[in-house]
């Protein structure tokens, strides 16, 4: 049977969560960063999917190619996180579907074929994995700052165009055009100093309705 989180709990992940601009001088972990993928992986996608791709980009030199793609605003809070998340889409995600969603041998094949499916299922639920990629790192300890604001088209062709690697990492980089750019996150440690205050919320009324 589930239990409700308590409230320190649920203040953590919702209540005093905060989006952050400005950060504390403490890097974020490789193995925190496998901690928050192997947390968020469990969200759950159409048909098991997981079309979301992420790329943790940390180094000086991946944040200097990242620095042109940037709109002016996001540029000081970008370079000063410690690590940045492409949040990004696989549009050969259903490649993988023999595997992820092994009980229905014919998933694979109702994508193939279907750009259009494929675009919109792809982007849809890389949407709802960044979110539970939110969600994962503020239950780790992580601060946030999830933002549009940069060229998708200028990062796509920098860090996802054919024959791009990913220099330094294990594998081979998305190299062959198939992954899109969605959005970005900051993580790190926020530096709360300078938080303006807090923008409200809709009331229950004015956003939802029971039926």
């Amino acid at each position: 049977m589930n239990k409700t989180l308590d409230d320190a709990a649920l203040d953590q992940l919702f209540r005093k969560a905060r989006t952050h601009s400005e950060w504390l001088d403490k890097p974020v972990s490789d193995e925190t960063l496998k901690q928050l993928y192997d947390l968020m992986k469990w969200g759950p996608t159409s048909a098991n999917g997981s079309p979301a791709r992420f790329v943790f980009v940390r180094s000086p030199e991946a944040k200097e190619r990242l620095r042109p793609t940037l709109a002016p605003g996001n540029v000081e809070k970008t370079m000063t996180a410690p690590v940045t998340v492409i949040v990004a889409y696989d549009l050969l995600f259903f490649h993988k579907l023999p595997k992820l969603f092994p009980h229905a041998p014919g998933m694979r094949d109702l994508f193939a074929g279907n750009p259009q499916l494929i675009e919109v299922t792809a982007k849809r639920n890389s949407s709802l994995q960044g979110a539970y990629l939110i969600i994962a790192a503020r239950a780790l300890g992580l601060d946030c700052g999830p933002m549009s604001g940069f060229d998708n088209a200028k990062l796509d062709e920098e860090f996802f165009g054919a024959g791009k690697e990913c220099e330094g990492c294990e594998q081979e980089f998305f190299p062959s055009g198939h992954v899109k750019s969605n959005f970005l996150c900051n993580l790190g440690y926020g530096d709360a100093a300078n938080l303006f205050p807090r923008g409200p919320r809709l009331e229950f009324a004015e956003a939802c309705s029971l039926l």
